[in-house]
C-alpha cells in the first residue's frame, strides 16, 4: 500500500482499516435484514412464552414449529397483500406437519410422505424469489414434525397440529403488524444499502482510471452491476409503493435519481481505454478518479446518515464538483467555438476532447448525487406525478398464478430437475438413516440435504462447506448450553435468537446462518423430543451432517441443469430487452408520448436481463470445465450491452434539450436509428437505408468532442453522431451474441 510521504507508515493505515471496519459493522447492525431478524426473534419469543405460560411446554414447542415456518417468508416487503406473501407457508405446511405425524409408525408411508412433500415443496421454486421461502417452510414443516415424539392417537395429532396452527396464526398477525409499523424504516434502510452498493461501483470505476488497471476490474464491475440490479428491484418494491406522503415521495425521488446516476456511470467506460493510452491525459486522470472517489464517499456518508435516522437538516449536503473538474482540465480552444462538429475520428484521439467528455459524464453522476442529498435534506421538492399514479407498474407482482409452475413442467426445465434431484436425495438420505449403526436422528440428515442442495452446483458446493463448518460450531455451542441445565424460558430465548440470526443472514453470510440455524434447530428438536433433559450426542449430529452434505453434493450431478442450457434463453431475453429499450429511448422526443413510464420499465428489464445473464455466468464457474459456457464471448456480450445502454443515456441527455435541436433533422434520424438498432438486434433488413451509416467499429473507440451545452445553439449534429455510435454498438452487440456457442 502506498502512503503519503509525510504520513506515518503504520498508524494511519491501521486507523483507516479500523475506521472502515467500524463503519461496516455499523451498516450491518443498522441494516434491514438485521432489523427483520430481530422482529422475527421478538415475535417468536413473545408468542412462545405466552403459550408456555397458558398451555405448557408441549403446546409452546409445537406452536414454535408453526411460528418458524411462517416466519421464513416474512422479509421486508410492501404492505399490500402481506398476508398473501406469508399465508401459503402455514397453509401448505400444516397438512404436511400432520401427515408426518400420522405416518410415523409406518416407515414406508412416512418415506412416501417425505418424497412427495419434497417434490411439492421444491416445485414452489417455480415462483422465483417468492417461492424460495415457501419451499423451505414446507420442508421444515415435515422435518421438524419428525423431531417430535410419535403420537399415540389421532386426538394427540390433532391437538399438536392445532398448536402448530395457533402459532402460525399468531405470527401471521405479528408479521402484518411489524410490516406496517416498520415500513418507513425499511424504506430508508433499503435505499441506504443501494447508495452504498452504487458507491462501491463508483470506487471500482475509479480504479479503472489507473494507468495499468487490474484486468479483473471490469469483470468485478459487471458482477457489481448484476448484484446492484437485483438489489434495486427489492428496493423498488418498497420505496415506490404508494408514494402518497412527503417522506415517501422523497425516498422515491432519491431512488429515481440514483437510477439516473447509474446510467451516467455506465457511460464512463466508453472512451476509457483510449484515454489511458494517451500520454497527454495521464497527468489529468487522477483528477477524474478523485471526483469519482469523493462522490462515492459522499454517497456512503449519506447512506449511513439514513441508517442512523438523522434529521433532514443534520444531513450534510454533497458538494458540486463541476468547478473542481473544470479547473483540472485543459480549457477549450476558442478557435473551435464554431460549434460545428467534425466527422467522427478513429485515428489518434484528441486527449483534451476525451477528457472533457469524460469529465462531463462524471459531472452528471455528481449532479445526481447532489440532487439525492438535497432531496434527503428537504431542500428541493420531489417531482413524482407519474410515479404517484402508476407506481404499481414498477413493483413486483404479489399475486400467485399457475403460469410460472406450468412453465416449469418440462423435462429440461431447471426447477423440475431441481425438484427431482432433491426428491431422490431425500429418498436416499431417508434410506441411509434407517440403516445406520448408531441411534440416528434421521431428520437431521434430511435437513442437511435440503438446505445444502440448491438449484445450481455453485451454491451447493458453497453451502456444503459452510454447512459442515457451521454445524460443528453450532453443536459445540448447544452442548455447552445444555451442560448448564437451562430452563424452558432460556431455551425459548435461544431458539428465538438463533432463528432470528439465521433469518437475517440467510442471503448474506451462510456460515452465520448455519451456526444460528444449528443452535435453533437442535434446541427446538430438543424441546420437542426430550423436554428439558440435557441429553445430546454431538458425534451423531456431526456424522449426520457430513452424510447429508455428501449426499446433497453427489446428487447435484443427477439430472443436472447446467448453466449453459439456460444461456441461450437469457441471451435472447437480454437482446430483446435491449431492442425494446432502444426503441422507447429513441422515441422520447415524440410529443405524442405523455410519459416516460414505458421507457423506465424497458430500462429496468434491460438491466434485469443483463443481471440474470451475468449471475448465470458467475455460477457456471463452479461447474465442471467441460460443461462451462464460453466465458470470453459472454463477457464481450455483457460489455457491449452496457455500452449500448451508455450511448442511449447520452442520446437521452441530448433529447432533454429539445429547444437546442433541429426537429426536422432529429426526428427522422431518431426513426432511422431505431430501425437500424431493431434490424441489428433482430437480424432483420432495415426498412430504409441510412446514407450516414458509419463504417467504423467501436473497437477503434470513435469519439467526438461534446460542446459546452449552454453555448451551442444547435446540438443536432452531436445527436446525429451519437445515433451513429448507437447503431455501431448494436451491430457489435449482435456479433458478440452470434459468437456465443453453447
Amino acid at each position: 500500500m502506498n502512503h503519503h510521504p509525510t504520513d506515518p507508515t503504520f498508524p494511519v493505515p491501521l486507523a483507516d482499516r479500523l475506521h472502515d471496519r467500524a463503519r461496516t459493522a455499523m451498516r450491518v447492525l443498522l441494516s434491514h435484514y438485521v432489523l427483520n431478524g430481530l422482529t422475527v426473534s421478538l415475535g417468536l419469543v413473545l408468542i412462545m412464552l405466552a403459550l408456555f405460560e397458558s398451555a405448557g411446554l408441549a403446546a409452546a414447542s409445537s406452536a414454535a414449529v408453526g411460528i418458524i415456518i411462517t416466519s421464513l417468508p416474512d422479509v421486508p416487503s410492501p404492505r399490500r397483500r402481506k398476508i398473501m406473501q406469508v399465508l401459503p407457508a402455514p397453509l401448505l405446511g400444516m397438512p404436511l406437519f400432520m401427515l408426518v405425524q400420522l405416518t410415523r409408525q409406518d416407515s414406508l408411508l412416512l418415506g412416501s410422505v417425505l418424497v412427495g412433500g419434497t417434490f411439492l415443496a421444491v416445485m414452489m421454486m417455480a415462483w422465483g424469489k417468492r417461492g424460495g421461502p415457501i419451499c423451505f417452510s414446507l420442508l421444515f414443516s415435515m422435518l421438524f414434525s419428525m423431531a417430535a415424539p410419535p403420537m399415540n392417537s389421532l386426538t394427540q395429532v390433532l391437538l399438536h397440529t392445532g398448536w402448530f396452527a395457533a402459532g402460525a396464526a399468531l405470527y401471521l398477525l405479528w408479521a402484518v403488524l411489524t410490516t406496517h409499523l416498520l415500513n418507513p424504516r425499511f424504506r430508508a434502510q433499503l435505499l441506504a444499502e443501494c447508495l452504498h452498493s452504487f458507491a462501491l461501483i463508483l470506487r471500482t470505476q475509479a480504479r479503472r482510471f489507473d494507468p495499468e488497471p487490474d484486468p479483473q476490474l471490469l469483470e468485478a464491475m459487471l458482477d457489481q452491476q448484476a448484484s446492484f440490479a437485483d438489489q434495486l428491484q427489492a428496493t423498488r418494491d418498497l420505496v415506490l409503493e404508494s408514494p402518497t406522503t412527503r417522506a415517501r415521495q422523497q425516498y422515491a425521488a432519491m431512488l429515481l435519481s440514483l437510477l439516473e446516476a447509474r446510467d451516467h456511470q455506465l457511460a464512463c467506460d466508453l472512451d476509457l481505454d483510449a484515454l489511458r493510452e494517451q500520454q497527454a491525459s495521464a497527468p489529468l486522470l487522477p483528477a477524474l478518479q478523485q471526483a469519482l472517489t469523493r462522490t462515492a464517499t459522499e454517497l456512503e456518508n449519506l447512506g449511513l446518515a439514513l441508517l442512523l435516522g438523522r434529521r433532514q437538516q443534520s444531513i450534510d449536503p454533497i458538494p458540486d464538483l463541476r468547478p473542481q473538474l473544470a479547473g483540472a482540465l485543459p480549457p477549450r480552444q476558442t478557435a473551435a467555438q464554431t460549434l460545428v462538429p467534425q466527422p467522427i475520428r478513429t485515428d489518434m484521439p484528441d486527449a483534451p476532447a476525451l477528457l472533457r467528455n469524460m469529465a462531463d459524464r462524471i459531472g452528471h453522476i455528481n449532479d445526481e448525487a447532489v440532487k439525492i442529498a438535497a432531496l434527503a435534506r428537504g431542500d428541493i421538492a420531489p417531482e413524482l406525478s407519474l410515479v404517484r399514479s402508476q407506481w404499481q407498474l414498477f413493483v413486483s407482482t404479489t399475486r400467485w398464478s399457475w403460469k410460472p409452475l406450468l412453465g416449469q413442467l418440462r423435462w429440461r426445465a431447471p426447477t423440475l430437475r431441481y425438484a427431482l434431484r432433491a426428491t431422490l436425495a431425500v429418498a436416499a438420505g431417508y434410506l441411509v438413516s434407517r440403516h445406520l449403526p448408531w441411534a440416528t436422528h434421521e431428520y437431521w440428515i434430511l435437513i442437511t440435504i435440503v438446505v445444502v442442495m440448491r438449484g445450481n452446483l455453485a451454491q451447493t458446493v458453497e453451502r456444503r462447506n459452510a454447512r459442515v463448518a457451521g454445524t460443528v460450531v453450532g453443536c459445540l455451542l448447544v452442548m455447552a448450553l445444555l451442560m448448564t441445565h437451562p430452563g424452558a424460558k432460556m431455551l425459548f430465548l435461544m431458539v428465538a435468537l438463533g432463528t432470528g440470526l439465521a433469518h437475517a443472514f440467510a442471503l448474506r453470510r451462510y456460515l452465520y446462518t448455519t451456526i444460528a440455524a444449528t443452535v435453533s434447530g437442535l434446541l427446538q428438536a430438543h424441546l420437542l423430543l426430550v423436554g428439558l433433559q440435557p441429553t445430546f450426542a454431538i458425534g451423531e449430529r456431526l456424522a449426520d451432517t457430513v452424510l447429508g452434505a455428501l449426499l446433497a453434493w453427489l446428487f447435484s450431478y443427477v439430472l443436472p441443469a447446467w448453466e449453459r442450457s439456460q444461456i441461450p434463453g437469457l441471451i435472447k431475453r437480454s437482446i430483446q430487452a435491449q431492442g425494446q429499450h432502444a426503441k422507447l429511448a429513441l422515441a422520447l422526443l415524440d410529443t405524442a408520448q405523455t410519459s416516460d413510464v414505458n421507457w423506465r420499465l424497458a430500462r429496468r428489464e434491460a438491466y434485469d436481463s443483463l443481471s440474470a445473464l451475468t449471475l448465470a455466468t458467475q455460477r457456471s464457474l463452479a461447474e465442471p470445465r467441460q460443461v462451462r459456457p464460453p466465458l470470453e464471448p459472454l463477457e464481450a456480450l455483457q460489455a457491449r450491452s452496457y455500452q449500448l445502454l451508455a450511448q442511449l443515456t447520452a442520446v437521452k441527455s441530448l433529447l432533454l434539450r429539445r429547444g437546442q435541436l433541429d426537429l426536422a433533422q432529429a426526428t427522422p434520424a431518431l426513426e432511422r436509428a431505431a430501425q437500424c438498432i431493431e434490424a441489428e438486434l433482430s437480424d432483420k433488413t432495415p426498412t430504409e437505408s441510412n446514407p450516414n451509416q458509419p463504417s467504423f467499429s467501436i473497437a477503434s473507440q470513435p469519439y467526438l468532442e461534446r460542446p459546452a451545452l449552454l453555448m451551442a445553439a444547435d446540438l443536432t449534429p452531436w445527436l446525429l453522431r451519437r445515433l451513429q455510435l448507437a447503431c455501431a454498438i448494436a451491430r457489435e452487440l449482435s456479433l458478440a451474441a452470434s459468437r456465443v456457442h453453447v
